[in-house]
């Protein structure tokens, strides 16, 4: 623990962050009471591009959101059926202890396909799962990852109190995962916001057959502060390559623990830069004020500079997810995203 690396974030004025416009998204096709798929997109958790659609997760129902951003039309891709043979998990149904809990993905070119990598936060034993989809072939897969998961709370510098995977980015090669430090403290741990590496071959051959292949190991554990708002802290929601350097969204929320939620005072949006200088700026709404959602995805946008796509969670099933456009000042210096996707060695194709 002592030689866990550790950085403060500073909130620079410099770096302003404004909605331009907000979308709820709703399937084109409605709801489908025989695929158990409600009428619009729940609790939206991660969001990544592939192809030329944003591809939304969710953290309570399984199915993934392809938006065109073009004219904003979402078709839904179901994922495996869960306990009951159910796909929406809830307080309201009484089985949200089942749900994947889908909190963090990335985009990886395994073999000529690409792949949507989403990692489950880990927060319970149920929520050890990773899902593998493969938009082209219209097919997605679920792997028990409890042997990685295992791995990820034994690294208490890591996950802290209680783990809670929040986003992952591939860089390099490497795999690197954001822990969010909205835990409650237990056995003398506090919560920590964290980020550590896996070795992405490691992790794709693990993913390939986690029964049998070696668990990858955590590397690289770096701590942050990553300050307050409205006196909560900020911790990590989701992550982003910008070029050299990480993008985070975070959120100041009153959680009791990791598994519940609790009330927002307002998101934020950062930059790491050479793993060493840490910034960010308030996320503000379309009248300048502060912006009171839980911004729970983040990515650059294709078509302008200092750009970007965020997915907000409501914390309601009943309602629908947000889809954002933010425009950020030019001090952040965000290049439109001009790649479609990351080959497993981690460079751009």
């Amino acid at each position: 623990m002592d030689s866990v690396n550790r950085l403060r974030a500073v909130e620079d004025p410099t770096l302003g962050a404004e909605i331009l416009a907000r979308v709820p998204l709703r399937y084109d096709e409605g709801a489908d009471p025989g695929q158990d798929r409600p009428s619009h997109v729940r609790s939206a958790s991660g969001i990544s591009w592939i192809g030329d659609r944003l591809a939304v997760f969710q953290d309570d129902a399984h199915f993934l959101a392809l938006v065109n951003p073009a004219d904003l039309s979402v078709r839904a891709l179901a994922l495996p059926r869960g306990p009951g043979g159910l796909r929406q998990f809830d307080d309201l149904r009484g089985n949200k202890a089942s749900k994947l809990d889908l909190e963090a993905n990335l985009v990886v070119q395994l073999n000529g396909e690409k792949l949507l990598i989403a990692f489950g936060s880990g927060s319970t034993p149920a929520r050890d799962m990773v899902a593998v989809v493969n938009v082209r072939r219209n097919t997605a897969v679920l792997r028990n990852a409890a042997g990685l998961y295992a791995e990820l709370r034994a690294r208490t510098e890591f996950c802290g109190s209680e783990l809670n995977v929040e986003g992952a980015l591939l860089t390099h090669g490497v795999v690197r995962l954001f822990n969010r430090g909205n835990g409650a403290p237990r056995n003398g741990l506090h919560p920590v916001d964290a980020t550590a590496d896996l070795d992405g071959p490691a992790l794709w051959k693990y993913l390939d057959n986690p029964q049998s292949a070696a668990v990858p190991k955590l590397s690289n554990v770096v701590q942050y502060e990553l300050g307050t708002l409205q006196g909560i802290r900020l911790t990590f929601t989701d992550a982003c390559v910008a070029g050299e350097r990480m993008l985070f969204a975070a959120a100041a929320e009153d959680s009791p623990d990791v598994t519940r939620d609790g009330w927002v005072g307002g998101s934020a949006l950062g930059l790491i830069e050479d793993s060493r200088t840490v910034s960010y700026g308030i996320l503000r709404d379309e009248n300048g004020s502060v912006f009171r959602g839980k911004i729970e995805g983040v990515t650059i946008s294709r078509a302008e500079l200092n750009q970007l796509y965020v997915v907000v969670d409501t914390d309601d099933p009943t309602a629908a997810s947000e889809l954002c456009v933010v425009r950020l000042s030019e001090e952040w210096h965000i290049e439109p995203e001009s790649y479609s996707g990351l080959r497993a060695d981690g460079r751009r194709e």
